[in-house]
């Protein structure tokens, strides 16, 4: 008897990855973004991102809101008030995806107010040990750069030797530098918890 040849056939699975949806729930941008839906919901209300209503009155967002999104989460992480945020991202433009051009205009339009924060931090890391101009007059060094409190003159506050000021170049003088006036602090932005917008991960 001969042997009965057997034919094994081989079925190769392909896998085809789905598309990306080119529009996103408040849920799914929420899961992404890792923003809550509150905090999404804030953001808009503010007019800082924009959905279209579907039929059925429901939240559609384009892709692009995610970096929009990324954007007003790190910004409010280094500081920056949701008055200079939008003012930024009111530069991108309406109806279309911003390009790399685009947020070069973004990034260029406050790499000034940015500088600044910086020298403040380098500040507030390398120089609280010293003198800070706050009128306290509790180290040595206050003796010597701030004597007398000089720095709370003529209506000044705060801490004047720790504070960047207006066109000021970065680092601190070597002595008072408290000549001008000061300026109220602004008030914070109404805004939701800041755990809800940037740990809360928002519910499907």
């Amino acid at each position: 008897m001969h042997p009965t040849a057997t034919t094994t056939t081989t079925t190769t699975a392909t896998t085809t990855a789905r598309p990306l949806a080119r529009e996103l729930t408040i849920g799914q941008l929420a899961r992404r973004s890792g923003v809550a839906t509150s905090a999404l919901r804030f953001y808009e209300e503010q007019g800082l991102i924009s959905s279209r209503r579907t039929p059925g009155n429901q939240r559609r967002y384009r892709r692009d809101m995610l970096r929009r999104v990324a954007f007003i989460r790190v910004s409010q992480n280094v500081g920056m008030p949701l008055t200079a945020i939008r003012a930024a991202l009111d530069r991108l433009p309406e109806g279309r995806t911003p390009n790399r051009e685009d947020w070069a205009v973004v990034s260029a339009s406050w790499r000034a107010d940015l500088d600044a924060r910086i020298r403040q931090l380098v500040r507030l890391r390398d120089d609280l040990t010293d003198c800070i101009g706050c009128g306290c007059l509790s180290l040595e060094s206050c003796l010597l750069a701030n004597p007398d409190d000089v720095c709370g003159r003529d209506g000044a506050c705060g801490p004047r030797r720790l504070m960047v000021m207006p066109g000021e170049p970065g680092g601190m003088s070597d002595g008072p530098a408290c000549e001008d006036a000061c300026q109220p602090a602004p008030d914070a932005p109404d805004s939701p918890d800041s755990s809800a917008a940037s740990a809360e991960m928002a519910r499907p």
